[in-house]
């Protein structure tokens, strides 16, 4: 069985290896899963790289989602065959796992394996963005920068479904017709023009702005941020531009914005089971209406790692870079 290993953080094309773990036998309350596919997420490629909010102990092999099948069994429950998506910290970049059954969320056979591999951090990331800081819908609407990125694409689908209104923003305006036929309201450049487009999409039709997702930072959520209507919200989950959020004082002051963070793992580590499976479970059943997709750009074998990371940083990749075994 392989499995690719990181033992030292660094450029992941220089410090991982394709390697042949051991695998011990099962202890009570445990399953041996063959991972099905898996995909390759920046916050991956930051893991390696040492940076990330978390560091492993190496070696250690990186993935932060994925989907399985059980093919070993000590727990009732989870039969043989059952299709499952891992919870934990998924170290998915290998041909089998050993899991403790209280770390798995079960998952059907009728949906598309390469989309249940990323089922676990973008879709719930999208989820629970919308649903968690203020009631949305009616006039009562939400405005996002990465618009066309994995996350920024979920909320538009999301959105959709739940009647809520979406102002999204991206740098390549060559992207705005496929948001707009994923279901987006409005779609507009992210530079000084864009907001003042905005701004006239707004005010034509008399909405509130009362979230704003960020996962840019710099310029780019100030723009947000001018957009917000008093009492909104502002929340930040990446930092793709690396650039800081700095605050004007007037939106604290004057406008009552409430600034806030929003980290997947740290809801995964507090929600208790119940709220988990119900969000995951609601995320299934908008794919099996295939409502909710992800684009996939190419699938490659483990061995293949060196080209599927290269794929990543091809101008002409549009989607997904996942691993299948």
């Amino acid at each position: 069985m392989s499995a690719i290993l990181i033992r030292s953080f660094g450029n992941p094309s220089s410090v991982l290896e394709l390697a042949e773990p051991e695998y011990r036998p099962l202890s009570a309350g445990e399953v041996r899963i063959k991972i099905l596919a898996a995909p390759i997420n920046p916050a991956d490629i930051n893991w390696i790289e040492g940076t990330y909010g978390t560091r492993p102990i190496l070696p250690e092999t990186p993935g932060t989602e994925g989907v399985g099948e059980i093919i070993e069994t000590t727990d009732e429950r989870y039969p043989i065959g059952q299709r499952v998506m891992l919870l934990d910290y998924a170290h998915s970049w290998q041909e089998q796992r050993i899991c403790e059954t209280a770390k798995l969320f079960p998952v059907p056979a009728d949906v598309d394996p390469l989309q249940l591999s990323m089922l676990k951090v973008n879709p719930a990331t999208a989820w629970l963005m919308i649903h968690s800081f203020t009631q949305l819908g009616g006039n009562v609407c939400l405005v996002q920068n990465a618009a066309n990125s994995a996350v920024g694409q979920c909320v538009i689908q999301i959105a959709r479904v739940l009647g809520v209104t979406t102002i999204s923003f991206l740098r390549n305006a060559e992207m705005i017709p496929e948001l707009m036929r994923l279901g987006a309201d409005a779609v507009f450049t992210d530079d000084d023009a864009g907001v003042d487009a905005a701004r006239q999409f707004i005010s034509e039709r008399g909405l509130q702005v009362r979230l704003a997702l960020n996962a840019v930072g710099g310029d780019s959520a100030l723009r947000l941020l001018n957009l917000l209507s008093p009492n909104g919200i502002h929340v930040t989950y990446g930092a793709m531009g690396r650039r800081p959020l700095t605050i004007p004082n007037k939106f604290l002051i004057f406008q009552d914005i409430q600034i806030r963070g929003f980290w997947l793992t740290n809801w995964l580590a507090n929600a208790t089971e119940e709220e988990i499976h119900a969000t995951y479970q609601s995320l299934v059943e908008l794919m099996q209406r295939h409502v909710l997709k992800q684009p996939i750009d190419s699938v490659y074998q483990l061995s293949d790692y060196a080209n599927a990371l290269a794929r990543l940083n091809d101008p002409t990749r549009r989607g997904k870079v996942l691993f299948s075994t």
